[in-house]
């Protein structure tokens, strides 16, 4: 009997045919071209997603510690969350400074902090620069200067805070004894510090205590005469511890009286009255009667001090419908044009 010759059955075609990768069961195995497999997938899908997770936590985290510059809307920072150590001053330094603006764009970024009232950061420094950048805005209108660039900081304490403003001042430009005395004076007047002392020792503590004794004496000059003097950001050191001499030992309200009148038109003429002034006795200031009739039964006493007003009424005729005939008349004042 004839052998019979055994051949391979019909090659059967692949996709027929199970394999492990179909099922996931072989992941080592090949893939076809432009596939990959699940595993694969959720692995790499794992990765991106912690990969953007990092970057933003880094982002955050950059914005936060204040290693982010950030360009702000001008509207959206109020300039002042803290008592400015800066005299609004139109000088030369806030021309130079606008101009260097507008021919070569902000090249120093401001701080800011972030705020829960109605706007949402509040400025720490940089209060120059966002004058400029106003100032700028409102005379071209580009859009170049509606923005500002800026720091996120968040000091532990609004006390913090007024340290790195003085701080940036100091280091930038440097601030005038009165600017320094006057920072003093007003944090101490928020409430920010206890007292003076402690505002000097907090906001100067690198300074020298002969340095910081002097300051202390152009807090006398602020007292007796903000609002009086015109230009004291440009009160020389020497000149102004004459002036605040001069002060310790009586005679304020004459000197507000002879400044005031004389109305100083510049900065140097206002430098060589108090100089006039000091070289001779003190102009007495026409004494004011103690009080003087106003209402039938109440009389009138009357304290100027710089820019504080001191009104006191007194008398048979001071009663509780007098005082709230005073609250409405108030309310209704308009300022002086």
């Amino acid at each position: 009997m004839a052998r019979r010759r055994l051949t391979p059955g019909p090659a059967s075609s692949s996709e027929n045919v199970p394999h492990a990768e179909h099922s996931g069961l072989n992941p080592q195995a090949p893939t076809r071209p432009g596939t990959r497999a699940p595993i694969a997938s959720v692995a790499a899908d794992a990765a991106g997603t912690a990969a953007l997770a990092e970057m933003a936590q880094a982002l955050e985290t950059a914005r936060e510690t204040g290693r982010m510059i950030l360009d702000l809307s001008l509207e959206q920072i109020t300039p002042d969350h803290l008592s400015r150590d800066r005299l609004p001053v139109e000088d030369e330094e806030m021309v130079a400074l606008r101009e260097s603006i507008r021919a070569h764009g902000q090249r120093t970024p401001v701080e800011v902090t972030p705020l829960t009232g109605p706007l949402p950061y509040g400025l720490i420094s940089g209060w120059r620069r966002l004058v400029a950048l106003k100032a700028l805005h409102v005379d071209t209108g580009e859009a170049r200067f509606a923005t500002i660039q800026a720091i996120v900081r968040q000091p532990e304490t609004v006390a913090d805070a007024y340290v790195n403003m003085v701080e940036e001042n100091e280091i930038r430009v440097g601030l005038s004894h009165y600017e320094r005395a006057r920072v003093a004076a007003l944090a101490t007047e928020r409430g920010v510090f206890e007292n003076e002392k402690k505002a000097l020792l907090a906001l100067f503590g690198n300074a020298s205590r002969a340095k910081r004794s002097r300051i202390r004496a152009f807090l006398r000059i602020y007292h007796a005469l903000d609002g009086v003097l015109r230009y004291p950001a440009h009160l020389p050191e020497r000149l102004g511890l004459r002036l605040a001499e001069r002060l310790r030992e009586g005679g304020s309200r004459a000197l507000a009286h002879a400044v005031s009148q004389a109305s100083p038109a510049s900065p140097e003429a206002e430098l060589a009255l108090l100089e006039r002034l000091l070289r001779g006795p003190v102009p007495r200031a026409a004494a004011k009667p103690a009080s003087q009739p106003v209402l039938p039964g109440v009389s009138l006493e009357e304290k100027l001090t710089g820019q504080t007003l001191i009104l006191k009424l007194k008398g048979p005729g001071v009663t509780p419908d007098l005082a709230r005939q005073i609250r409405a008349l108030m309310t209704e004042l308009r300022p002086l044009e």
